[in-house]
């Protein structure tokens, strides 16, 4: 019987042997598997940012800036480029002015109604991970700063009075 036994121990040792180092095996992959993620959400980040770029889209909250050699220092030097992408309400008469993008939020909502930034991203067709949230949030605080949105309470977007006419006309 004694045998019987030392041999279910043994048994039993090399199996929490192999459960430690199959432990230590998944805890390396998940760090790989973190490390991973992180890089494809900053290539990510980037595409987007070199496409909003390439598009001459205005940087978050402002108008955009271009880097202006400073003649002394040899440095660049932020000036604000003339002009920004998305017009104020009332400047363009029929929102034709309006990029593609933001034309399609407008419109979403002018149909919709109040929305929050996970409902217009998946009524445009965007992604509802955080940074599409995020990014769709820059855009409808921008629309809301010129004019054509409206936060009825936050978080809650809806077209600006007068903007879903303005659309209706335009078409």
């Amino acid at each position: 019987m004694g045998s019987l036994l030392e041999a279910l121990q043994a048994r039993e040792q090399a199996a929490r042997t192999r459960v430690e180092a199959l432990r230590a095996e998944m805890d390396r992959l998940a760090e790989q598997v973190a490390a991973e993620q992180e890089l494809l959400g900053r290539l990510e980040i980037t595409r987007q940012t070199v496409i909003e770029v390439l598009a001459g889209e205005a940087p978050p909250g402002g108008d955009a800036v271009v880097a202006d050699p400073d003649p002394q220092s040899g440095l660049g030097v932020a000036v604000p480029r003339a002009g920004t992408t998305v017009p104020v309400f009332g400047q363009d008469g029929d929102g034709h002015g309006l990029p593609v993008a933001y034309r399609d939020v407008v419109e979403v909502l002018a149909d919709a109604g109040p929305l929050r930034a996970r409902q217009v991203c998946q009524a445009v067709g965007a992604g509802v991970e955080s940074r599409h949230r995020e990014g769709m949030r820059i855009k409808l605080k921008r629309l809301v700063e010129r004019g054509w949105l409206v936060e009825a309470e936050p978080g809650l977007f809806g077209c600006a009075q007068g903007v879903a006419a303005g659309l209706d006309g335009a078409d």
